[in-house]
């Protein structure tokens, strides 16, 4: 029996960078032509880049990708390649073309378009209507996008009814914590269901806030995985495919006999008779899953390292207090840009401690990174001057430690329009939530690296990092020490929010699950601190709306996946 060779293409391309998307994918079907490859299948709309969001509304746009697509043709021979792009009539559509031999063989239309979340694709595309059935040396290909494979009664049945023996799921599927699970399962659920093999590839890669993990998956007509992609890294995944065992599996389902007696007929397009010999097979690669903080940890350094190179910064800054965010933050960016790239600046006020400007020299240390130290105490001092007529009478508050953060801000923003580089923020998911943070302070800068981790797994990735090196990366006392912003007298963070253990279940049940007062009451926790927490989040939406994009973890990110107005006066009933 003749094995099927299919390579998925999982790369990382650069949205509305067409040159490079194109040389990239023409260089990854060289490199599948010469390993004798049937098919090789590129990412959803891998040809602009995902998600394109409003280029998708300029028409020059549109006809430049197609234009691309016509290069890719051209340089396409002995080799059947699948490329997500955007076609176009009187609408436009998210599309898959089929191309072999310098032709273009077919297109599929996506026929599930998702508009949650993250997604907005109903705002862009026309939906596609029916899905065909494309023969590849015999092999009989059914071709998926993204959200059609979720829908159990979507194109991928119809297909499979119809003779498939593999369906091609082209997808940009941004990660979020436990979405590969999430994957798995339902590739696998319907691998089994449709008897038929399911080769997944995934985009790869950082987009603004979005992270996009590979992990491109084969399972075969049991449901089992038989390949898996590198996570969170470029790879060829290749694997030959006996596709006749699809058809010994379906003479034991007496189910599909019936369902294919009711079965719409679809379009069969003939692409190629073209098979290859004289081949040696090639063994299919099942790369390892990843812990929970190992993958955390790698989203964040391929989403700062693509947000920073693909917008054309090569160093960024990072202000150093001492604490475990901005730590953290530092270890991130060293690893996604490398020392050199990185500077740390430490800016001491009267109220910094001793030990919090020693444990910043130390990261700094272990870092390898370049360090300006900076005092505000003078620049504060003058501030405190000049506004003591206008605050006579007015006791100290948080006026005078935001002033403190303000001046830090700036002093950040300075070198980074002197220098060009980008200043990396370091406010964690907890203190966003409740606006325990400084606007046009510690929030000003271009990128917030850990926006959506909140304090506790802040130190449950710093201790992986310190556990990775098999060293003391961040200094131990940073862990020890109770959390300050450190800009009055003796301040721990708790004097103004309950411990971060008892905050951080609160803030996800009423962010990320959308419970209700009496609901997070019921789970355990005091009446009224529940009433102040709420309140935190709900007045300081304004807060968040102004702050830099920063990389989705969670399921439910500020930003995209929770949009709520700033003008807001709606009181939940207790």
């Amino acid at each position: 029996m003749y094995d099927f060779r299919v390579v998925l293409a999982q790369i990382n391309p650069v949205v509305g960078d067409l040159e490079h998307n194109t040389k990239k994918i023409i260089s990854a079907i060289r490199e599948a032509e010469k390993i004798k490859a049937d098919l090789i299948c590129f990412p959803e709309l891998v040809l602009t880049g995902y998600p394109p969001e409003d280029l998708l509304l300029k028409p020059q746009f549109i006809e430049d990708n197609l234009e691309a697509l016509q290069r890719i043709i051209k340089k396409t021979k002995d080799i059947t390649a699948i490329v997500g792009f955007v076609d176009m009539d009187d609408d436009i559509y998210n599309a898959a073309a089929i191309i072999y031999n310098q032709e273009l063989k077919g297109v599929y239309r996506k026929i599930f378009l998702p508009n949650y979340g993250v997604f907005d694709e109903d705002r862009y595309f026309q939906a596609g209507k029916e899905p065909s059935l494309f023969v590849i040396n015999d092999a009989k290909v059914g071709i998926t996008i993204c959200e059609d494979i979720w829908y159990a009664n979507g194109p991928a049945l119809l297909q499979s009814l119809n003779g498939a023996e593999l369906v091609v799921n082209i997808s940009a599927s941004p990660y979020h914590l436990r979405k590969r699970k999430l994957r798995k399962r339902v590739l696998s659920t319907r691998a089994s269901d449709y008897r038929v093999f399911i080769a997944y590839v995934n985009l790869v890669g950082g987009q603004d806030e979005l992270v996009f993990d590979g992990g491109s998956m084969i399972f075969n007509a049991e449901g089992e995985l038989i390949a898996q992609a590198k996570i969170f890294e470029e790879d060829l995944l290749v694997a030959d495919l006996n596709l006749g065992s699809v058809f010994r599996k379906r003479l034991h389902d007496p189910r599909r006999r019936k369902e294919k007696l009711k079965a719409k007929e679809i379009e069969k397009i003939l692409v190629c008779n073209n098979k290859k010999t004289n081949r040696e097979k090639i063994e299919a690669r099942l790369e390892r899953d990843l812990k929970l903080e190992e993958e955390i940890f790698r989203a964040l350094v391929l989403g700062t390292r693509d947000y920073a190179k693909k917008n054309g910064f090569e160093k960024v800054v990072i202000g150093l207090s001492g604490g475990i965010d901005s730590s953290l933050v530092a270890v991130i960016a060293v690893e996604a840009l490398g020392k050199d790239n990185v500077v740390g600046v430490i800016m001491p006020s009267r109220f910094t401690s001793p030990s919090s400007l020693e444990d910043a020299k130390t990261l700094a240390k272990n870092l390898g990174i370049k360090t300006i130290t900076l005092p505000i105490t003078g620049i504060f001092d003058k501030y405190l001057e000049e506004l003591e007529d206008v605050f006579k009478g007015k006791k100290w508050d948080s006026t005078e430690e935001n002033i403190q953060a303000r001046i830090r801000g700036n002093i950040l923003m300075a070198l980074s329009n002197k220098f060009g580089w980008l200043v990396l923020t370091t406010g964690n998911k907890s203190e966003m939530s409740v606006g325990y943070t400084t606007l046009y302070g510690d929030m000003a800068g271009g990128f917030a690296v850990i926006k959506d981790l909140f304090k506790t797994m802040v130190y449950r990735i710093a201790k992986y990092v310190n556990e990775r090196a098999e060293k003391e990366i961040i200094p131990k006392r940073v862990f020890e020490k109770s959390p300050s912003a450190e800009l009055r007298a003796n301040q721990k963070d708790e004097d103004d929010l309950p411990p971060y253990s008892i905050l951080d279940p609160i803030l996800q049940s009423y962010i990320e699950e959308d419970k209700s007062f009496r609901e997070i009451v019921a789970k355990g926790f005091d009446e009224e601190l529940v009433k102040k927490v709420i309140k935190m989040v709900d007045k300081n939406e304004y807060k968040r709306r102004q702050a830099p994009p920063g990389i989705r973890i969670t399921p439910r990110a500020f930003g995209k996946d929770r949009r709520l107005p700033i003008t807001n006066r709606y009181v939940p009933r207790d």
